[in-house]
């Protein structure tokens, strides 16, 4: 009876952790998403939602009216819920600033609850690198003289070289033709543009290699400021078609962040 009694008093929850978007389409095409996936691989588990971005949050409270929680107010909602163990499944692409902090928020509420388990960002191991270049990749078909550049955010993080990494991992499964930089860090659009300049493509193809296809994807890649990358390569003289689709739309990827979530759930 004891040992009853203690597992009925147990509650397990699923915290799902998102940088966020004030894109509500993308919103629903990616996080959203992402969320039900996990809600469908715990379904005895109650799913909760926080945001990272202070900006995003403030603005959509400002602009619509929406109430999200940030981390902090995430956790006390499931400890008044009751909630004693939490599965902290984040959306972030790489164990970055963002990861790190989110981590030092759940972590001040430990001692509240009897255990915090945390699953991996997209990209974490070596295996996760090869996961999701097969997920992306099998939602695109290309010709030989063809090019796909991907737009990765980027950081002063040192878990920046995932993305010079995952860049060559693309070659080392074949994928000569597909390219990845990001907006903030290395391998940058000058990279780029050398890079894909010798690969002498007949047609580029920009796509975000982020979790939504949010504010970077709309200006920076795809904008008509000179500045964008679509600008840019078209003054190189290339052909260029921007993709608006989120890395949460690929349901390979969705399916690795729940991989994540359900070996956080077993340490």
């Amino acid at each position: 009876m004891e040992m009853q009694n203690a597992n009925s008093k147990r509650k397990t929850a699923v915290l799902a952790v998102s940088f966020g978007t004030s894109f509500h389409e993308t919103r629903k095409k990616t996080i959203d998403q992402i969320e039900a996936a996990l809600s469908e691989a715990f379904p005895e588990t109650q799913l909760y939602r926080a945001w990272t971005s202070k900006m995003i949050l403030k603005k959509l409270e400002k602009r619509d009216g929406i109430q999200i929680d940030n981390v902090p107010q995430a956790m006390e909602r499931m400890i008044a819920d009751g909630v004693t163990e939490v599965i902290v499944q984040p959306t972030h692409v790489i164990n970055g600033i963002e990861n790190d902090r989110m981590k030092e928020d759940v972590l001040a509420y430990a001692g509240q609850l009897n255990t915090v388990s945390f699953g991996a960002p997209l990209l974490t191991s070596a295996e996760d690198h090869k996961a999701a270049i097969e997920a992306v990749m099998k939602e695109w078909q290309l010709a030989a003289d063809e090019v796909l550049v991907f737009m990765g955010h980027g950081t002063t993080h040192y878990a920046n070289s995932v993305y010079a990494a995952l860049d060559y991992t693309f070659k080392d499964m074949g994928y000569a033709n597909v390219f990845l930089g990001t907006v903030e860090a290395y391998p940058s659009m000058q990279s780029l543009l050398r890079q894909v300049g010798s690969y002498r493509p007949r047609k580029v193809h920009l796509a975000p290699f982020m979790i939504v296809a949010g504010d970077h994807a709309g200006n920076d890649m795809s904008g008509d400021d000179p500045d964008s990358w679509k600008c840019q390569f078209e003054a190189e003289g290339f052909d260029v078609e921007c993709h608006m689709k989120g890395l949460g739309e690929y349901p390979g990827i969705r399916s690795l962040f729940v991989q994540h979530a359900k070996e956080a759930a077993r340490q």
